[in-house]
C-alpha cells in the first residue's frame, strides 16, 4: 500500500483508494487518501520551510534538480511501467513520459543558474542623478499544484521544476485515478537534498483538495485540468496568482500544396488517438483544401484501420484504453448525437470493451454536436473540407477553447495567416497541434486557460521582483 508523502513522512491515513489498470480493472496498488489535516499538515510545513529553501543559492538549488535527474534516470524503466499501469497509456507513450519528465527537470538545472535581475541608471532626470536600480527575484511562496491523470509524471514535472529552481515549497495533489508515479517521484525528490517539509505528495478527493485552492498560505495555486473546474477554482483562489492550462479541441489544416504525405498520415495517427486521444492538444477538427479532399478522406480512413487497439502493455498496440468506463461512455454518446445530427461515420465508433472506443472518424458534424465543439479527450476526430481562407479563421475561432492548432503547408503566407488570425496559444507548423516541446511556452487562451509552461516561462509567476534603489551620491 502506497502512503501519503508529507515532510518526509510517508503516512497511513486509514482512508484508501485503489488504483486499477483500466485496460482489465486488474488491482495495481492501494493508495492511502489525505484528509483535511494532512493537507493542512502540508502546508504548514511548506510553509515553516520557506525561509529555508528562499536561503538556497543557484548553485544548491540546481545541484538538486541535477539529483532528480539522476535518480530519475535510475528508475525510468521502473516508472514507465508503472505508468502503462496506473494511466492505461501504451507502454511506448510511458516511455516517452518518463523521458520527457527527465528533460523538463535539466531545463530547470539551468533556469536555476540563470535566476538573475538586472541593473540599470535610472539618471534619466536630474532629480534622479546618481541613482541605480537594482533587482531581484525571489520566491512567491508556497506553490500547490494539481496534476490531471493524462500526463501525471510531466505535467507534475512542470510545476515542480520551476519551483525548485526558483526555491518554493510545493504541495502537490494528483489524481485520484493515477497517484502512484508521483507518489513514487517524492522518493526520489526526498533524496535530492531538497529540504525538509518543502516537497509534498498527498492524493485526496476533490473536496479535500479544495483546501489548496482557498488557503490563504498558498501564494500560487498551479492547475492543469478541465475548464470547468478550473475556472471555479480561479474563483474561489481569492488574491493569490493562478495559473490555468485547461482543455482544448485541437484543429489541424491541411493545405492544397503538402507533397509528403507520408509525414502528414503518419503525425495525424499520432495527433488524433495517441494516448487514445486523452490529450488537450489531441487533433480533433481537421480542415482539408477542398482539391485534395476526396483522397486525403480515402486514405485517412485507410490509416486509421491499419491501428492495432489493445493492450497497452503490447508494444505493438497503438490506441489503448481510455481511463475509465464512464469515458468511454461519452465518446459513445458523442459520436451516437453526431450521426443522428446527420454525420457520417468513416471509422470507429464501436465499443471494443468496457474501456477501449475504436479510433474513430466522423464527417459533416454539425457545428453545435459535442463531438465537433467540445473537447473530446478520447479517439475521436472530425473532418471537414475547407475552400476559403478567411472563412477558415472563422470557423476554426468559432471554438470557445484556444490551445493550439496544426498546419501542414508550403505556403509561408497560409501559415502566417493563421498564426496571425486565429485565437490560440500556438501555431505549430509541418506537423499536428498536439506536438510539444518541453522547451518551449506552452498555454493557451479563452477557455484554454492562461499563463505558460516551459521552466524559463513558467518562472515568471513563482517569483517576485523586489527593486533597490541605490544613491550613489549619498554621505550621511
Amino acid at each position: 500500500m502506497k502512503k501519503l508523502y508529507v515532510w518526509w513522512e510517508w503516512i497511513d491515513t486509514r482512508v484508501t483508494y485503489e488504483v486499477r489498470f483500466p485496460y482489465d480493472g486488474t488491482l495495481v496498488d492501494t493508495v492511502c487518501l489525505g484528509r483535511d489535516a494532512d493537507i493542512d499538515l502540508a502546508l504548514d510545513r511548506a510553509h515553516a520551510s520557506l525561509p529555508t529553501t528562499r536561503a538556497m543559492s543557484s548553485w544548491e538549488r540546481a545541484n538538486v534538480l541535477r539529483n532528480i535527474v539522476r535518480g530519475l534516470s535510475v528508475v525510468r524503466d521502473e516508472l514507465a511501467e508503472l505508468l502503462c499501469r496506473e494511466n492505461g497509456k501504451t507502454i511506448r507513450e510511458a516511455r516517452v513520459e518518463v523521458a520527457r519528465c527527465i528533460a523538463t527537470f535539466e531545463v530547470g538545472i539551468g533556469e536555476a543558474e540563470r535566476l538573475y535581475g538586472e541593473t540599470f541608471d535610472l539618471g534619466i532626470t536630474s532629480m534622479s542623478r546618481g541613482r541605480f536600480a537594482l533587482t531581484r527575484l525571489f520566491p512567491v511562496g508556497v506553490v500547490a499544484g494539481i496534476v490531471p491523470f493524462n500526463f501525471p509524471l510531466n505535467l507534475a514535472a512542470h510545476k515542480i521544476a520551476p519551483a525548485l529552481a526558483t526555491g518554493c515549497p510545493i504541495v502537490l495533489k494528483p489524481a485520484t485515478s493515477t497517484p502512484l508515479s508521483l507518489l513514487r517521484l517524492a522518493e526520489i525528490v526526498q533524496d535530492s537534498g531538497w529540504p525538509a517539509g518543502a516537497f509534498s505528495v498527498v492524493p485526496c478527493d476533490r473536496t479535500v483538495g479544495q483546501k489548496l485552492v482557498e488557503d490563504p498560505r498558498v501564494a500560487l495555486l498551479s492547475f492543469t485540468g478541465s475548464p470547468d473546474v478550473g475556472w471555479r477554482m480561479k474563483t474561489a483562489a481569492g488574491t493569490k496568482r493562478v495559473v490555468l492550462e485547461l482543455g482544448g479541441n485541437a484543429a489541424c489544416v491541411i493545405d492544397s500544396d503538402v507533397r509528403d504525405w507520408d509525414h502528414v498520415f503518419s503525425r495525424l495517427m499520432i495527433g488524433a488517438y495517441y494516448q487514445a486521444g486523452q490529450s488537450c492538444i489531441s487533433v480533433q477538427r481537421i480542415y482539408c483544401h477542398e482539391s485534395v479532399y476526396s483522397e486525403f478522406r480515402d486514405r485517412l480512413v485507410a490509416e486509421i484501420a491499419k491501428l492495432r487497439v489493445g493492450d497497452p502493455r503490447d508494444e505493438a498496440t497503438f490506441v489503448g484504453p481510455l481511463i475509465d468506463s464512464k469515458n468511454a461512455d461519452r465518446i459513445m454518446a458523442w459520436t451516437e448525437e453526431a450521426v443522428a445530427a446527420g454525420a457520417t461515420l468513416l471509422a470507429g465508433g464501436k465499443r471494443l470493451s468496457d474501456t477501449i472506443v475504436a479510433p474513430t472518424l466522423l464527417e459533416g458534424v454539425p457545428a453545435s454536436a459535442k463531438a465537433n465543439c467540445e473537447e473530446a479527450f478520447g479517439p475521436i476526430a472530425v473532418l471537414a473540407p475547407f475552400s476559403d481562407w478567411d472563412e477558415l479563421v472563422r470557423e476554426i475561432n468559432t471554438s470557445r477553447f484556444g490551445l493550439q492548432i496544426g498546419v501542414f503547408s508550403n505556403t509561408l503566407p497560409h501559415v502566417w495567416k493563421l498564426f496571425d488570425e486565429v485565437d490560440v496559444g500556438g501555431v505549430v507548423h509541418g506537423d499536428v497541434p498536439s506536438f510539444r516541446a518541453d522547451n518551449m511556452p506552452y498555454g493557451g487562451v479563452k477557455d484554454s486557460g492562461f499563463g505558460r509552461e516551459w521552466v524559463r516561462y513558467a518562472i515568471r509567476d513563482y517569483v517576485e521582483e523586489k527593486l533597490l534603489v541605490l544613491d550613489t551620491t549619498f554621505r550621511a
